[in-house]
C-alpha cells in the first residue's frame, strides 16, 4: 500500500472538494508514491506526535488539523510549524491533513459528537451550497442507453435513497461536419440531422472529473455537446454541524453533566439557563460561534461548539442553551472515527497494510490546559 492508495480511501470518505475555501487539506508533506510502513492518526501534528510516529515506525500520519495552514517562506526551524515539517521531511514521513473536508462530511467530526450523545433523527446544520451539479447532453437515440449506464456507473443520477435517476427528451440534433473533421455519423460539409435523445442527470460536484470521462468514453461523437451547471437545490448530505434528538428531553443542569460526561470535557461555559427542558441538539465541533443563527433557526433547545467569545453569549438572546465545550474536546474523538475507517478499508488494497500498523496517537496535543 503507498500513500496514493490512502489518499484515495480518505478522499472517498470526505473528498477534498468540500473542504472550505481558507483551509489546507491534503498531503502536505511527502510523496504520494512512497510505501506505507504503518500510520498515526492524530487530532494535530505537533513535534511529540513526529516523534512518536518514528518511535513506531510510522512513515505517514494522518491529523486532523493541518500543521501548515499558511504559506511557508523559509525551513529555518524558527517555530513549530516549520521544526515539524523540517522532522517529518528529515525521517522521510508524509503528512495528509483532512480538517474541514470531514467537517462537512455527514458521517464526519459532527456525526462522531451526535453519536457519543446519542441523538436521532440527525439533519445537516448548515449545507454546503452549490455542491449538487447538473449535467446535460445529447445522445443519438441508439446510444442513449450506454451513455446513461456509464454516467450512473460514475456516480450520477443519485438522489437520496434513490438511483440510476434522469430525465430524457426526444428531439433532433442537426451538425454540418468540417472537411477537417471525422464524423461518426455523417457525410462532411454536409448538413445532417439526427434524432438524439436528451440526457439529464445530477451529480456532487467532487464527482465532475469522474463523470465527463465517463460521458466522452461512452459517447460516439466526435465532439460531445454538454453543460452543467449548479444548482441550488440543498444539499443535506453536506455541510457544518448537526442538528438532532435526545431520546428524552433533560433539565438544563442535567443535559450539561450529560454532555460534559459523554465527551469527556472537565469544563463547559455556557449562556444563561433558560427554565426549559431541552430536548433538540445542535452541534459544530471546533469553532461555531457563526452557527448561533442557523441553530437558533432550526429550532435547537441548544447549541454546543467550541471557542465562542464573550459577545457570542449574547447571541442565545433567552431562546437557546449556548455549550462551549472546549475546541480540543468537541473533536478529540475524529481520531477514533478515522481509525475505524483505515481498519476497515484498506484490506481492499493489495498488499494490504497490516491492520495493526494503523494506529492511534497516545499523544495529548490539546494546547489547553485547566487549573
Amino acid at each position: 500500500m503507498i500513500v496514493q492508495d490512502l489518499i484515495t480511501i480518505l478522499e472517498n470518505f470526505a473528498p477534498n472538494a468540500y473542504a472550505e475555501d481558507f483551509d489546507n487539506v491534503g498531503l502536505l508533506v511527502g510523496n504520494s508514491s512512497e510505501k506505507i510502513t504503518g500510520i498515526l492518526v492524530t487530532l494535530d501534528t505537533t513535534e511529540a506526535v513526529v516523534d512518536e510516529a518514528i518511535k513506531k515506525k510510522c512513515n505517514t500520519i494522518v491529523s486532523f488539523h493541518p500543521i501548515i495552514f499558511k504559506g511557508l517562506k523559509t525551513l529555518t526551524g524558527k517555530n513549530y510549524v516549520q521544526r515539524v515539517a523540517i522532522k517529518a521531511i528529515k525521517h522521510n514521513i508524509a503528512i495528509y491533513a483532512i480538517h474541514t473536508a470531514l467537517d462537512n462530511a455527514i458521517h464526519g467530526v459532527n456525526d462522531m459528537i451526535c453519536q457519543r450523545l446519542n441523538l436521532t433523527s440527525k439533519t445537516i446544520l448548515i449545507p454546503q451550497q452549490n455542491t449538487i451539479k447538473k449535467l446535460t447532453t445529447y445522445v443519438p437515440h441508439k446510444h442513449a442507453n450506454t451513455v446513461r449506464e456509464a454516467l450512473f456507473k460514475a456516480g450520477a443520477g443519485s438522489i437520496g435513497n434513490y438511483s440510476g435517476c434522469s430525465f430524457n427528451t426526444q428531439g433532433t440534433g442537426t451538425f454540418t461536419a468540417s472537411a477537417n473533421a471525422n464524423p461518426v455519423i455523417g457525410n462532411k460539409l454536409e448538413n445532417h440531422e439526427e434524432p438524439e435523445t436528451k440526457i439529464t442527470v445530477t451529480f456532487p460536484k467532487h464527482l465532475k472529473s469522474s463523470i465527463l470521462k465517463a460521458l466522452f468514453a461512452a459517447h460516439i461523437y466526435e465532439e460531445v455537446a454538454y453543460e452543467i451547471t449548479a444548482l441550488e437545490n440543498t444539499n443535506q448530505h453536506i455541510g457544518m454541524g448537526m442538528v438532532g434528538n435526545l431520546h428524552t428531553p433533560m433539565e438544563e443542569l442535567e443535559f450539561l453533566a450529560y454532555v460534559k460526561q459523554h465527551m469527556h470535557t472537565p469544563a463547559i461555559r455556557h449562556s444563561q439557563f433558560l427554565g426549559k427542558p431541552i430536548q433538540k441538539v445542535a452541534v459544530l465541533g471546533g469553532s461555531g460561534s457563526f452557527a448561533i443563527g442557523a441553530a437558533k433557526q432550526a429550532g435547537a433547545d441548544a447549541f454546543i461548539t467550541a471557542d465562542l467569545k464573550y459577545h457570542d453569549f449574547f447571541q442565545a438572546e433567552n431562546t437557546i442553551l449556548l455549550a462551549d465545550i472546549g475546541h480540543y474536546e468537541s473533536e478529540q474523538f475524529t481520531k477514533n472515527l478515522l481509525v475505524a475507517h483505515l481498519t476497515k478499508k484498506i484490506t481492499n488494497f493489495a498488499p494490504a497494510l497490516p491492520l495493526s500498523k494503523v494506529l492511534l496517537s497516545e499523544t495529548n496535543t490539546n494546547p489547553v490546559k485547566y487549573y
